[in-house]
């Protein structure tokens, strides 16, 4: 049995090539590799080193859809790899600076350092990364110890057995379908993996994981999840200033987001006279008209950051959401055949803007369950929920559970949220309330009479509109086959979207996606309605997220689309 993704031709006769492994991940993000490598070891020492391990990965290649700031807290990769440094693990730079900055409107800014700096923003002892240089080492180290990893299989179906509730693999997207779901001369059907243990490690909202949790209810007692978009580009910069920026590492409120939701920004100095910068914005903002990209440019535009910028230009761009609910919004982290890791399990610390330790973390704990799990020859969700019970006793739930009600305390507004993240750092993370509940993103969208959000205004060298920051995430797929975002019912989009929200797909999706280029409804209907450009997408999930009636879902393109976040 299969759940499918909504992409793969119903070809029920198809002659799909078939592959048995003992453990399947999907993914090859930080948690996923540290997951492979972990689990190689642990099988080593009960010697089983003729377990096979395989990882899937929908890029092209390995790190080309891996996005994060990234200040790298260093405590997961020392477990993984205590010589991590002698290894050769690549690092822009060691933090030798840290503050937070308020934009003020007009142009100042007051700055907070040393001992006023929020303690959750402290980053000494941490490095500054490009992740995609990060999961490249981390996919070296992987294959020298005989782990197999795929790039470019984009995994489309969860495979079930006749239960429909333990997970038996995946079947990988169906290749060379044309945009009229007609078999082009290339058509390839996609190849159905097996396994013992599959493992979702697909980041953001994972197309595969968002069936799985909702289908078994992984997610029953869990607050519902919320995510930011993160909007991010690389600058290189004059030398001289790139030398002084080295090591820095700066995070912005205020302007111009001000007091009406959550979110800032980030400036890390690296390597080579380049800039890290970047805006996040909660999807949880009430504003019809919210474009976290929109954002971003007017943020580049205030005088204290367009000054770090003045005379350098940009060399990449990318976006994605980021799961910001913290440990009560997490799922179950495991079921019969299966493990949930990484940012898909929520493996967030928002409070510290910090992701990767418990990524690498969340791996290699799910890597010990799962050989436990192996050599009992009993993967049932039972013997794998070791991986829950190592999670309960480790630092990163005692990090998680610090933070517990952190981001929800932003939904009672600006004020509220920042009085009792500051009096959960007092009460260990309790706060006023005990446990604070969530709402979903889009549920907190109001009508779009009452916007208030501004556009920014554009230009060729500071403030780059969306299509051309889009050709900075090198994003290629290929053109005809069938859009991987599916509108399920389009006609919600202009008999009731046009007048409720003013259609919000075409502000918040941060690479021009989504247009809507009708005077009226009407004028709608005769034209076909929504114009979809699957091609801009860079894969972050925010429509998926945002979509105020669930309507739009996200699948996954051919093997091999995508951006191409070198160096990010």
């Amino acid at each position: 049995m299969s759940e499918r993704a909504g992409l793969s031709l119903n070809l029920e006769d198809a002659e799909r090539e078939e592959l048995e492994v003992d453990v399947l991940l999907v993914g090859a993000g930080p948690a996923s590799l540290a997951c492979a490598i972990q689990l190689q070891r642990e099988l080593k020492k009960r010697g089983e080193e003729e377990a096979s391990i395989l990882v899937l990965e929908k890029a092209e290649d390995v790190g080309y859809h891996t996005l994060s700031g990234a200040v790298m807290d260093p405590r997961g990769m020392v477990e993984l790899f205590p010589d991590w440094k002698d290894r050769g693990c690549p690092v822009e730079a060691e933090v030798t600076f840290d503050c937070v900055d308020y934009l003020r409107k007009g142009g100042g800014k007051t700055r907070l350092q040393g001992v006023f700096v929020p303690p959750p923003l402290k980053n000494h002892g941490n490095f500054i990364v490009s992740l995609y240089r990060v999961v490249r080492w981390l996919k070296d180290q992987a294959e020298e110890l005989g782990i197999e990893v795929y790039p470019g299989f984009a995994a489309a179906e969860v495979r079930y057995d006749e239960s429909g509730k333990r997970v038996v693999g995946v079947q990988t997207r169906d290749a060379g379908i044309a945009k009229d779901r007609s078999k082009k001369g290339t058509f390839e059907p996609g190849m159905n993996v097996s396994a013992k243990v599959t493992v979702f490690a697909e980041g953001t909202r994972g197309n595969l994981a968002k069936g799985l949790i909702r289908k078994l209810g992984l997610d029953a007692e869990s607050n519902h999840q919320v995510y930011e978009t993160g909007i991010k580009e690389i600058w290189s910069i004059p030398e001289e200033r790139g030398k002084e920026m080295l090591g820095q590492v700066i995070h912005t409120m205020g302007e111009p987001l001000g007091t009406s939701g959550y979110g800032g920004g980030w400036i890390y100095g690296i390597s080579n006279n380049r800039l890290s910068i970047g805006y996040v914005v909660g999807l949880d903002h009430a504003d019809a008209k919210l474009d976290p990209h929109a954002m971003f440019v007017r943020w580049k535009q205030h005088p204290a950051i367009s000054a770090l910028l003045a005379g350098g230009k940009v060399e990449r761009y990318g976006a994605k959401t980021i799961p910001g609910g913290g440990y009560f919004s997490m799922p179950k982290l495991q079921g019969d055949g299966f493990c949930l890791v990484g940012d898909t399990a929520g493996f967030v610390n928002m409070s510290r803007l910090k992701g990767i330790h418990l990524a690498i973390k969340s791996g290699m704990m799910a890597a010990e369950a799962i050989a436990e799990a192996l050599g009992k020859d009993d993967t049932s969700a039972e013997e794998l929920a070791g991986y829950t019970r190592r999670f309960e006793a480790s630092w990163a739930k005692e990090e998680l559970w610090k933070t517990r009600n952190f981001r929800q305390a932003f939904q009672a507004g600006f004020f509220a949220g920042f009085f009792d993240a500051g009096l959960q750092l007092v009460t260990g993370g309790r706060g006023l309330v005990a446990r604070r509940r969530m709402h979903e993103d889009h549920e907190t969208m109001r009508a779009v009479s009452e916007s208030r959000l501004a556009k920014p205004s554009y230009d060729d060298a500071l403030c780059m509109d969306k299509l051309t920051d889009v050709y900075h995430s090198g994003a290629v797929h290929e053109e005809d086959q069938p859009s991987h975002l599916v509108v399920v019912d389009p006609s919600i989009c202009v008999d009731r979207c046009t007048e409720e929200y003013a259609n919000p797909c075409q502000h918040f999706c941060p690479a021009a996606v989504y247009e809507w280029p009708h005077e009226s409804a009407a004028a709608a209907r005769d034209d076909g309605g929504l114009v979809i450009n699957a091609s801009n997408c860079v894969h972050c999930k925010t429509c998926d997220v945002a979509d105020p009636y669930q309507i739009i879902e996200w699948a996954v393109p051919e093997g091999g689309g995508g951006p191409q976040y070198v160096d990010m």
